[in-house]
């Protein structure tokens, strides 16, 4: 959530941030929310102030006198109306606070203009993508595909995007979350095992609701969702919380299945293991002091360049231009491999900077030097996410035996491989 005083006074400013990021809002409802409470607030608080006023007076006055009797009367209607009001301004309160929620972060100021990933700035490249596997086929096509990713008997089990990971199929997947956590662990992030089912308080807190109710799915009887990053839960631990300002900054990781529904998704670019409902993603978090927020982001974006390059896999790194970036985000680089088969690049990492608007929500805040509790910045990269990584691995390690297992897997997976 942004500052509601920044609104107030920079009204423009926030227009001209909506406008970057091409979203639709409503801000002139949004302020004039903020003025009908503040409004009822002022009418409150000048009535508390009259009613300790009377109070004063009738402390003063002899109990049982006329003057004292009619003090009395004038309480108990100052009160009546203090009590009438006071219920108009929770809720009008509340509606102020619901429409801020539908007020996106502010783009930092480097994010470029645009509207669709068309417009996104290759920052950076690695590896040559013309040597990888010149003669690949998709991993759809693959001998023995379906021995290994069911998705057949994934669909009748639950549904399309569901798949089943069998035999070496399944080791991978396992060998490479271990590799990603052990690796994360050795760069400082402590591992944690969250929930993957979180409150409606959780989702809105890190800027999923109401973002994102499309996308994720919900259990109503109990009014949960299945987490669509391990971000929400992980982030959400410190919700409420003042943390220490020698414990800054926080780093943690985390291995989550995740849940999208990704409706209306269709075509040759989601097929096979490109888009699916349920995916593994190990998620690194971060809590900062906000002077050291940016040189944070850029310490997740070269551990996760490092990832992939023990991986072998050649890949760009992505400058989301406004239209492109997440509601909630300031700042994101997209990390995406390359598909010798496909001839196009595959997202495996987001990894962003929310500067205070998450913590704003989740009231995340640490004591600086004077003691004073402020807002830290909160920033969350994927380290990575399945099953694009799989997939690329499938397709840009082809030999004439069969997939070639990175060295670097080797030792998790017990094969060096796949064969046909």
């Amino acid at each position: 959530m942004i500052d509601p005083k920044l609104l107030r006074e920079s009204p423009d400013l926030v227009r001209a941030a909506i406008a970057k990021k091409h979203l639709e809002v409503d801000l002139d409802a949004v302020l004039a929310a903020d003025a009908a409470w503040r409004g009822k607030l002022q009418e409150v608080e000048s009535l508390r102030a009259a009613q300790k006023a009377a109070n004063t007076a009738m402390a003063a006055l002899p109990k049982g006198s006329p003057e004292f009797t009619a003090k009395v009367a004038e309480m108990r209607a100052v009160s009546a109306s203090v009590k009438e009001r006071e219920g108009q301004l929770k809720e009008l309160e509340e509606r102020f606070h619901h429409a801020m929620l539908t007020v996106p972060n502010l783009p930092h100021a480097s994010v470029p203009e645009g509207r669709t990933p068309e417009d996104n700035v290759v920052f950076s490249t690695h590896g040559d993508c013309a040597a990888v596997s010149p003669h690949a086929v998709p991993h759809w096509e693959i001998s023995g595909f379906e021995r290994l990713f069911d998705f057949n008997r994934g669909a009748k089990v639950t549904g399309a995007g569901f798949p089943f990971y069998v035999g070496d199929g399944a080791r991978i997947v396992r060998a490479l979350l271990r590799y990603f956590l052990e690796e994360n662990g050795r760069a400082g992030y402590v591992e944690v095992n969250p929930p993957v089912l979180v409150n409606a308080a959780s989702a809105t807190a890190t800027g999923q609701l109401p973002d994102k109710e499309g996308q994720m799915y919900h259990a109503t009887v109990d009014d949960l969702y299945l987490i669509p990053t391990a971000e929400v839960p992980i982030t959400n631990l410190y919700r409420d919380e003042i943390v220490d300002a020698d414990k800054l900054p926080v780093k943690l990781v985390g291995y989550t299945p995740c849940f999208r529904r990704e409706a209306g998704s269709y075509g040759a670019h989601v097929r096979g293991l490109n888009r699916v409902h349920q995916f593994d993603k190990v998620e690194i978090v971060r809590v900062e002091k906000p002077e050291n927020s940016y040189a944070a982001l850029n310490d997740m974006v070269e551990h996760v360049k490092g990832l992939l390059r023990e991986l072998e896999l050649p890949y760009r790194q992505l400058l989301l231009c406004g239209g492109d970036m997440g509601f909630a985000s300031a700042l994101t680089y997209d990390m995406e491999v390359y598909s010798a088969a496909q001839q196009r690049w595959l997202e495996v990492s987001s990894i962003s900077n929310f500067e205070t608007f998450q913590s704003n929500r989740l009231k995340l805040r640490y004591r600086g030097e004077d003691k004073k509790p402020r807002l830290a910045h909160t920033l969350n990269g994927s380290a990575l996410a399945l099953a694009r990584i799989v997939a690329a691995l499938l397709e840009n390690n082809q030999t004439p035996e069969g997939i070639r297992i990175p060295t670097a897997l080797q030792p998790y997976t017990g094969f060096a491989m796949i064969t046909k």
